[in-house]
């Protein structure tokens, strides 16, 4: 699917407020509410809009948070996928180029959860290496439709 300019400033209006009214967003586009709606449909159809979600602010997030760098056996991606879907503390995993094989995002309520969580990354069948890198603080979170 083709996006114009309308469909992206649409999606940014989206992306800084999810919850906007319709009237509102059309207003700001200088557009029919009923070509908004219209609009949203045909994006939300086409894959362009995957769904809306909720961003937690700084009270309700876990304390920490972390990334670890993984370098993977050949072929064992599947087995290290599973290891990990089974860790609560993981938010997500991507692949990645360069020295390591994958990044995983990592949450946890205290040190030692998260000690723990990155001794079971360590262990698990098919990684032959991690680096964790622990943040600190966040200086920018922009997020991106």
């Amino acid at each position: 699917m083709q996006l114009d300019e309308t469909d992206t400033q649409l999606l940014a209006l989206l992306s800084e407020n999810a919850r906007a009214p319709v009237a509102t967003l059309a207003r700001k586009l200088g557009l029919a509410r009923t070509t908004v709606q219209a609009r949203i449909d045909r994006l939300e159809t086409s894959g362009a809009i995957a769904g809306y979600t909720l961003r937690l602010g700084d009270a309700a997030r876990p304390r920490l948070r972390a990334t670890a760098l993984l370098s993977i056996e050949l072929r064992s991606g599947p087995i290290v996928l599973d290891r990990l879907k089974s860790l609560p503390a993981v938010e997500s995993v991507n692949t990645c180029s360069g020295r390591f094989d994958l990044i995983v995002q990592l949450a946890a309520d205290s040190t030692s959860e998260l000690d723990d969580t990155l001794d079971n990354i360590g262990e698990a069948k098919g990684v032959k290496s991690s680096e964790s890198l622990i943040h600190l603080s966040t200086k920018l979170d922009r997020p991106r439709g």
